[in-house]
């Protein structure tokens, strides 16, 4: 059965008139004649009394008439459904770190809602490894993290990558000189959650500086780091990109400290066998990760210089204080 031909004999039923149907459907009076006939002989009913004037609908045209109409919604609601299921509306599950949410997470949200106005977004905001943990139990369907997933199963888009600086309020009075990674210890440090790649390289440099343990308080929380750091708590690695708020009204200063991060690589993951929607958005994640970095680039390029002019002299003082504490190098 033919849809088209169900929606040629409703529209002739309401106008009763073959030119006037092939107006309204854009075709000509012998491709009614034709439709119709077709259905006729499909049924086997006469559907329509015609005249030269007009065609009526019989007694079997108007029992007909009916289920066409219901057929001929199921279609258009259909066709609606599978137009919605192609990334136009429907439901995205994101995941994102915190880190991507200080940062350009509420202007992807916006050109997502540009791209797909009829789309619904479910956002969830946690460390990567949980994040991780929901997507591999399809409780997501794209996270934006810090981790390449190794699987086979999974696709991995590289977004951008975020400087790491030590930070601190001044009211610690860190700014202005060297601070060894032995005076940071003696600090309370903030970090990112346990296990995580920032985490790491936090354990990483001290066990590389310090001989004795460094005690390092874990917070899963970004916001909750950043006001603890705010308020002179403790010191902690951040990216500047995430902060620039802070930078600006003075309530965080970068230190000049003798370590170097590595950058924090921020990726968009999600399955290999999935709706094509999560590869558009991680698309449009890269897009608009790539733009925040370009336009924050003189700041951090100029926080970079400061660091590479005060070099040569940072390595002087290292040695010197090395010189003088001895047990300072681990042996």
């Amino acid at each position: 059965m033919n849809i088209r031909f169900l929606e040629t004999f409703i529209w002739l039923a309401r106008l009763q008139n073959f030119r006037l149907t092939a107006e309204k459907l854009h075709t000509t009076q012998a491709a009614v004649s034709s439709r119709i006939a077709s259905l006729e002989e499909s049924f086997d009913v006469r559907l329509f009394d015609r005249n030269s004037r007009s065609a009526t609908l019989t007694p079997a045209g108007r029992k007909m008439l009916a289920y066409a109409e219901r057929i001929v919604r199921l279609g258009d609601e259909m066709r609606r459904e599978v137009e919605d299921a192609s990334g136009d509306a429907g439901l995205i599950r994101i995941g994102v770190v915190e880190s991507i949410v200080h940062s350009w997470f509420p202007a992807l949200m916006a050109r997502v809602r540009e791209r797909f106005p009829h789309l619904e977004v479910e956002v969830t905001s946690d460390t990567t490894i949980h994040l991780v943990q929901l997507l591999r139990a399809d409780a997501v369907d794209l996270i934006l993290q810090t981790d390449s997933l190794p699987d086979r199963d999974f696709v991995n888009h590289p977004l951008c990558e975020f400087p790491m600086r030590w930070v601190a309020s001044p009211t610690l009075g860190l700014a202005g000189q060297l601070v060894a990674l032995e005076r940071l210890a003696e600090l309370p440090i903030l970090s990112f959650s346990r296990h995580s790649g920032p985490h790491t390289a936090v354990e990483r440099e001290f066990a590389r500086a310090v001989e004795r343990p460094v005690r390092i308080n874990c917070i899963s929380s970004v916001a909750a780091m950043i006001r603890l750091v705010s308020d002179g708590f403790g010191v902690a690695a951040l990216p500047p990109a995430i902060i620039q708020r802070e930078l600006h009204d003075g309530s965080l200063e970068v230190l000049d400290v003798e370590s170097a991060f590595a950058p924090l690589p921020l990726v968009a993951s999600y399955r290999l066998q999935s709706h094509p929607l999560p590869a558009r958005i991680a698309e449009l994640a890269t897009e608009q990760a790539r733009a925040f970095v370009a336009a924050l680039g003189p700041e951090l390029e100029g926080q970079n210089a400061r660091a590479a002019a005060a070099a040569p002299a940072k390595a002087a003082e290292v040695a010197k204080v090395a010189a003088k504490n001895p047990r300072s190098r681990k042996r």
